[in-house]
């Protein structure tokens, strides 16, 4: 069977027609001319497998990992880097004009760096002396010696846990953005810890810490921060610092008194514009990244800042008299009752981080009631996946 593809969808996956039908086909690019096999068939849907590339497009990229075709970890290593961020600038502005009310334009530049080695930590997962990443839609490990999206230092820990695994069911692996520091988080078995140890700063085997420490310190500008094991951390390397400077760039211009930083993580972004606020609060659920927030609290000496063990729709009704509030939630947004309390708060500013533009936007458009968007800066924070990282800039009316 036949078919030329139209375009790519939001996830990266080619689109044809077979009988006016949708058609979803990984590893292809639009106007490329395929041989396909259909894989599964629904009432409005289609999905397919390509047997034979008839006709090539020449944005294809051959340079590509050797797992790419059955690995889970990245969808877009067929597409070249610069068509890459073009079809994620793209797509955001066909999100926002689809919608919203808001015009294409609002959508003002996306930042890139590496496309290779940026990611500064890896989750392995391990089953009858596999250990590997999960094939594509399945828990099915495919075993690997190398991830061309890790940096170095993360490869080379790699190579020696595929000498050491007895039956490792689960490996993470972190280190600092400048590489010379990393931990290693094992559930299973190994054969020796000796040489673990010699290459990691923290080792960790089925919750028992091996290691003298129990975090490494990263630095971002000019601010350090202790990283756990659990503990959240943005994971590109280089291109974390580009995203934090466009947040304390807007903090500077306000110099606001009061800042509320929701779904703090490890207090990152409330520490990087702490010398230009009175006073700022972080909330998060999560007690290793709270621990580790007032650990970096404290690294960095800062005074005017609080954290907060809690989910933030428990603590938002809590809050008036903010002049900013930034937000960084998970893929599914904010809830409803935080949108509605950041309307009740009814600050002067939101910084909005966003990691799924379609939340983003429906976020916005609840928002919009008594907020005006100044603009959405994109970075491409996961490069050779479909996902791309929003800052977002609201202004009360």
């Amino acid at each position: 069977m036949k078919v030329k593809i139209i375009k790519l969808d939001d996830f990266g996956r080619g689109i044809a027609y077979l009988n006016d039908k949708i058609c979803f086909i990984e590893n292809t690019l639009p106007n490329e001319e395929v041989e396909i096999k259909i894989t599964r068939e629904t009432k409005k849907f289609l999905e397919a497998e390509v047997i034979n590339y008839l006709k090539k497009s020449p944005k294809r990229n051959e340079d590509i990992c050797p797992y790419f075709s059955t690995c889970g970890g990245c969808n877009l290593f067929h597409l070249n880097f610069r068509e890459e961020n073009d079809y994620k600038k793209v797509k955001v502005k066909n999100l926002i004009e689809k919608f919203s009310n808001l015009k294409k334009d609002i959508v003002k530049e996306i930042y890139f760096h590496e496309e290779k080695n940026y990611r500064n930590k890896i989750t392995l997962h391990g089953k009858n002396k596999k250990l590997g990443l999960y094939k594509k839609g399945s828990n099915e490990i495919v075993e690997i010696t190398e991830c061309l999206l890790v940096n170095e230092k993360i490869n080379t820990i790699i190579k020696e846990l595929n000498q050491a695994n007895i039956d490792i069911q689960e490996a993470i692996i972190k280190t600092s953005n400048d590489e010379k520091f990393s931990i290693l988080k094992i559930t299973g078995e190994v054969n020796d810890i000796s040489k673990l140890k010699k290459i990691v700063d923290v080792l960790i085997i089925n919750d028992k810490l091996i290691s003298q420490q129990d975090t490494i310190i990263t630095q971002i500008g000019s601010k350090k921060y202790h990283e756990s094991a659990d503990s959240f951390f943005q994971v590109n390397q280089t291109l974390t610092k580009n995203l934090y400077d466009a947040v304390l760039n807007k903090t500077k211009e306000i110099k606001p008194q009061k800042v509320l930083d929701l779904y703090c993580g490890t207090g990152t972004i409330g520490i990087y514009v702490s010398d230009y606020c009175q006073e700022i609060v972080g909330i998060d659920y999560s007690k290793s990244n709270i621990a580790d927030a007032n650990k970096n609290k404290e690294l960095n000496n800062v005074k005017n800042i609080k954290f907060i063990c809690d989910k933030v729709e428990n603590r938002i009704t809590d809050f008036k008299d903010i002049n900013v509030v930034i937000v960084d939630p998970p893929r599914a947004g904010l809830d409803s009752k935080t949108r509605k309390n950041l309307l009740r708060i009814n600050s002067d500013t939101i910084i909005y981080i966003s990691c799924d533009p379609v939340t983003l936007v429906r976020d916005i458009n609840e928002l919009s009631i008594d907020y005006e968007v100044e603009s959405i800066v994109l970075y491409n924070m996961f490069p050779r996946t479909h996902h791309v990282e929003n800052v977002c800039i609201l202004n009360k009316k």
